[in-house]
């Protein structure tokens, strides 16, 4: 990667994400209700998971988030049986497909029109890969090995497939964050990476530790070149920008958020429930969160391609 493409180069001005990807591979037919959600879809119908990377280019996304979130070599070692090789594989496959579908979009573009794209590799925490909901609690426990030892192969296979940056995302826990801070300083240092955390509320991640002791953890670490929240309520995730970005101040990493659709998640009837942030309520909660600092913004869980146009028309109007 050349230094003009680093991410981190073009985080003067904002950047769109993209949106949901399981949610959204539901809508063109896919079945997520296996172990693996997303990650399933990677063998059984791959062309689903380029063709959702493509809508998102399409509907103003420049950075496509890869569908290893659920890709942890432990989850396909356990529910497929997959050798270690065999799973890094698959991950490389979830970069592949994204980098396809950024080409494909490119040239639709055609060469008249330069865009900056990027590819991010999910690196998704310890508790999806336990799916048990606990990436929204953060109460497991695990030694600082063992947690750098479940991350290590799948942030490996990402790097080896050539992501742009490492997206670190839907972390609920300080000690899953400090085991990741600690593998990409001694054994990923060239790679950039954004970080993103489950919220307990607008001050505290998911298992208590409050924004000021996280935002401080990254004081010495300049590959981390964004911090905020993901798969969180979308006036959650602005409670907790305004609350750290008093502690950005001074500091090299950007702020980041990308929350879900405004519906929440009723696990016991095991539907969304609710009503959507859709139109002009989102584009207004799109400026509030811009305003409040966010450079990167973008969607999760339920957000569509029609949600990254709007903050696309919000955010980068005369693109």
């Amino acid at each position: 990667m050349t230094e003009s493409h680093k991410l981190s180069v073009h985080l003067d001005s904002p950047i769109i994400l993209d949106g949901a990807l399981a949610t959204y591979l539901e809508t063109l037919g896919a079945d997520i209700s296996g172990a693996l959600w997303s990650a399933d879809i990677l063998l059984q119908n791959p062309s689903l998971i380029k063709q959702t990377h493509l809508d998102y280019y399409r509907a103003g996304a420049q950075v496509a988030i890869t569908a290893s979130y659920q890709a942890s070599l432990a989850g396909l070692s356990k529910h497929l049986n997959l050798n270690d090789k065999q799973g890094k594989d698959v991950v490389k496959k979830s970069v592949r497909l994204a980098q396809e579908a950024r080409d494909e979009y490119l040239k639709e573009c055609g060469s008249q029109e330069k865009k900056a794209l990027w590819v991010a590799g999910s690196v998704g925490p310890y508790g999806a890969f336990l799916a048990d909901g606990s990436e929204y609690r953060g109460d497991y426990v695990l030694q600082k090995k063992d947690m750098k030892a479940f991350h290590r192969g799948r942030i490996q296979a990402l790097v080896d497939a050539g992501v742009d940056v490492l997206a670190c995302e839907t972390i609920p826990s300080l000690a899953e964050t400090e085991a990741l801070i600690e593998l990409l300083q001694q054994e990923f240092e060239g790679e950039e990476a954004w970080f993103t955390f489950t919220l307990q509320d607008g001050e505290h991640i998911s298992d208590g530790t409050s924004l000021s002791h996280i935002a401080k953890l990254f004081d010495d670490v300049k590959q981390v070149i964004a911090v905020g929240f993901n798969c969180t309520p979308d006036d959650v995730g602005l409670e907790a920008l305004k609350a750290l970005k008093p502690m950005q101040q001074g500091r090299r990493w950007k702020m980041i958020v990308y929350p879900n659709s405004g519906e929440q998640w009723n696990a016991v009837a095991r539907e969304w429930k609710g009503k959507r942030t859709e139109g002009g309520l989102l584009a207004a909660k799109t400026r509030q969160w811009a305003d409040t600092g966010a450079v990167l913004v973008g969607g999760c869980c339920r957000t569509t391609p029609a949600d990254i146009t709007v903050m696309r028309d919000v955010l980068q109007p005369k693109r």
